[in-house]
């Protein structure tokens, strides 16, 4: 826990840069207590003449990166979290660059050495040069031996040394500022900054294993192994560790270059297809979706295929999250209000409590307005964001999930507009929704049903004697039950345990559980 002189010092500190950097000046002052006031103009006052020049946007940049890398971190996390700071504000922290500059050669290979247990020369013939540094890790460009005598190029990602302790310190010092902002300040209650710093250093942890980015990675590999225009790197299991992870090199431009991706023919338009098709496809056929996929962590390879990078954020969805996912758009684009709202409640989104009439009239006020606008000006992303603040009118309960998947479809529509200014979001989706519809709900899942049906039907005929003794152990012994109740003798326990047979106890206890729901059950249908 944070000293509270060491909390207090964080606090004004932070403070303090957000004010000359022109952040807290940018908030609107509307509504404000006549002390905020007094405090707004004071950090007015307080800003630098560069910061007056600056967006928003870059005044928030601004003050992140000069506060520290785990600050860098902690707004890159809040930008996957539009539900807790805004839409706005999750835009502006979308745009943060994490860039350090990189840690000496030696403590990498200190670092490397540890986590692999081997000298770095039996790992890798040269260890190259930096290509990339970050907050958490850096990235070189290896060479290693294969078994054949053959050369191959590839990636290694290594921890920053120290970064655990520093990133244990900050985090506490974050919950310290975040206690205090719910303690003392009311309007700050709505964004639950304690529940964020919480939710900061799970994601952390998991990202600082790079074990788990690699088994991601792995797991990716798989499901996409037969997709054709979209990859991901494969692992070296043998030189990955907690610390390490070396993957295969991509010889490909990131989409970030635009211009290089042109001067190369790529089909642009095509890339925009691929890149939120695949997107899709992930998260509606594998429920696993890569949650970072902007265009840094994307390449295009010679052959024209998207690998993507850097999988330390993933998501998950359910198999009702992607029943969900793949009805909702699939009723919007059919206008079909009120199958979208029964969604909602089937899937147990919204309270029972709730009118469903009600619900589909509300979500009719968000699809309308889209109809009779050209197509390429209407965002899937921005839909299940209004969609989301609808559904909170009726008690709807923030799902973490479906918040991940909204912020990475705002992120890949941005990546295809990208390269095509008029892309139509609504085509390129429409295979891939209309795909998962039949697939899941159509005569082939119907039958998988059935069968599914059928055979938890023939578990229940092979429990038939069991539940046949269960019933005739009831009739004879209900009336005395019913009067004297159940009693256990000395005698019976001392057998018991003398045999050592704990399983008779549990089928007793077993067969008179299933006896007392076939008796319930049963009255259920005689008196109901």
């Amino acid at each position: 826990m944070t000293n509270p002189v060491t909390g207090t010092f964080a606090l004004l500190r932070a403070a303090f840069v957000l004010a000359r950097e022109g952040v807290v000046g940018a908030f609107p002052t509307e509504g404000m207590p006549p002390a905020a006031l007094m405090l707004h103009r004071l950090a007015r006052l307080m800003e630098r003449r560069s910061a007056k020049d600056r967006a928003r946007r870059d005044r928030l940049s601004q003050a992140l990166h000069r506060l520290g890398p785990s600050y860098v971190k902690l707004g890159q996390f809040l930008a996957t979290r539009p539900d807790i700071v805004g839409a706005d504000i999750a835009s502006e922290l979308g745009a943060l660059q994490d860039k350090v500059p990189p840690f000496p050669r030696e403590q990498a290979v200190a670092e490397i050495e540890a986590t692999l247990g081997r000298p770095i020369d039996d790992l890798f013939l040269d260890l190259g040069e930096v290509v990339g540094a970050a907050s958490i890790a850096q990235v070189y460009k290896a060479r290693i031996r294969n078994a054949d005598g053959s050369e191959r190029v590839a990636a290694v990602k290594v921890i920053r040394p120290g970064i655990r302790g520093r990133f244990n310190r900050e985090l506490s010092t974050f919950a310290f500022i975040a206690e205090f902002l719910e303690r003392f300040v009311a309007s700050s209650r709505r964004l639950r900054p304690v529940a964020v710093v919480e939710t900061l250093a799970q994601s952390t942890r998991i990202e600082m294993d790079l074990r788990l980015e690699a088994a991601a990675s792995s797991e990716m590999a798989e499901n996409v192994a037969r997709d054709k225009g979209f990859r991901v790197p494969s692992i070296d299991w043998e030189r990955t560790g907690r610390d390490v992870i070396t993957m295969e090199w991509i010889d490909g431009i990131k989409l970030s270059d635009v211009s290089a991706v042109i001067a190369a023919g790529h089909d642009i338009k095509k890339i925009g297809v691929t890149v939120v098709q695949s997107f899709l496809q992930h998260a509606m056929r594998d429920g696993f979706f890569h949650a970072d996929m902007h265009q840094g962590n994307l390449f295009i390879a010679p052959d024209g295929a998207i690998v993507a990078v850097d999988l330390g954020i993933v998501g998950r969805l359910s198999r009702d999250s992607k029943r969900f996912l793949a009805e909702i758009l699939y009723g919007f684009i059919k206008r079909d209000y009120l199958r979208v709202a029964e969604v909602h409640f089937e899937a147990g989104y919204v309270p029972r409590n709730q009118d469903v009439a009600s619900f589909a009239q509300a979500l009719r006020a968000i699809g309308e307005p889209i109809y009779g606008q050209p197509a390429e000006t209407i965002s899937m992303g921005h839909l299940l964001s209004l969609l989301f603040e609808v559904t909170q009118l009726f008690e709807m309960q923030t799902r973490p999930e479906l918040v991940l998947l909204q912020k990475t479809m705002v992120v890949v529509e941005g990546v295809a507009r990208t390269f095509d200014p008029k892309f139509n979001m609504w085509v390129a989706a429409e295979p891939v929704v209309s795909g998962y519809i039949m697939a899941e709900l159509g005569p082939a899942a119907k039958f998988e049903e059935a069968r599914e049906g059928i055979e938890a039907g023939l578990k229940l005929l092979r429990k038939a004697p069991e539940l046949a003794i269960g019933l005739e152990v009831l009739s004879r012994e209900l009336p005395e039950l019913i009067e004297n109740g159940i009693r256990l003798n000395d005698d019976t326990l001392y057998d018991l345990v003398q045999d050592g047979k704990a399983s008779i106890i549990l089928g007793h206890v077993e067969r008179w559980v299933i006896a007392g729901a076939l008796v319930t059950i049963a009255c259920a249908l005689v008196f109901g």
